[in-house]
């Protein structure tokens, strides 16, 4: 079930996994880049979870001069909008939803997949566990925005799904606005949304890494 193209380790137990969490990183990262993240989040040492952390493609990015790195999309403007190109985005998206389809067909039950994602990953974590056609676990949204907030059309089997926010209050690259304003979006869309601001820049703070393991604890528990 390896793919150059993801990261993935197997339950830390040694048994077969019954779930699984996808990582997206942010613009200019990789896979690996969350890789610390997993053992030091804390749950069960008899747990049964696969971490997939996939690599964004390389591609040329506007806003750093049209230099060639890794990314889920295009980012055309560095400003409130966020101009992305929102093609790209949705076929990053749609790779996603085919790994989460992978992972079905493995025999792990949709509800007990997560998707998370920080920063670019997040937006696209957005966009393909709310448009996804089964119910899946829950969706971790960090130190990101909903780029896609006005255009997705939203799964019904996705209405209930359990979403947390997360945000830095001194983040410079994406703004805690953003971050508010796609957890508020979400609110009104009808979702079961928590968010939690932490003091922090654009990163992943301690603090944080302990709630992100309770919540999957909470949602992975049989």
């Amino acid at each position: 079930m390896s793919n150059p193209g993801e990261l993935i380790i197997e339950p830390r137990s040694g048994r077969p996994a019954d779930a699984c969490v996808f990582i997206l990183h942010g613009l200019g990262a990789d896979g690996s880049d969350f890789e610390p993240l997993v053992p030091a989040l804390p749950l069960p040492t008899d747990d049964a979870v696969r971490f997939i952390l996939p690599h964004a493609p390389r591609l040329p990015v506007t806003i750093n001069g049209g230099m060639v790195m890794p990314a889920w999309y295009d980012i055309l403007e560095m400003n409130l909008d966020r101009r992305v190109d929102e093609r790209q985005l949705l076929a990053s998206a749609e790779r996603i939803q085919g790994l989460v389809r992978e992972q079905i067909d493995h025999g792990i039950d949709s509800r007990r997949i997560i998707l998370a994602g920080f920063s670019q990953g997040g937006a696209v974590a957005y966009q393909a566990a709310l448009s996804f056609e089964a119910p899946l676990g829950g969706l971790l949204a960090m130190s990101t925005y909903f780029a896609t907030a006005d255009s997705i059309t939203l799964a019904e089997a996705n209405r209930s799904l359990p979403v947390e926010v997360h945000h830095g209050s001194f983040d410079p690259v994406v703004p805690e606005a953003l971050g508010k304003a796609g957890y508020e979006k979400l609110l009104s869309l009808g979702y079961a949304a928590n968010y939690r601001r932490y003091p922090m820049a654009h990163a992943v703070c301690p603090q944080q890494v302990g709630d992100i393991g309770r919540w999957l604890g909470e949602r992975l528990a049989h």
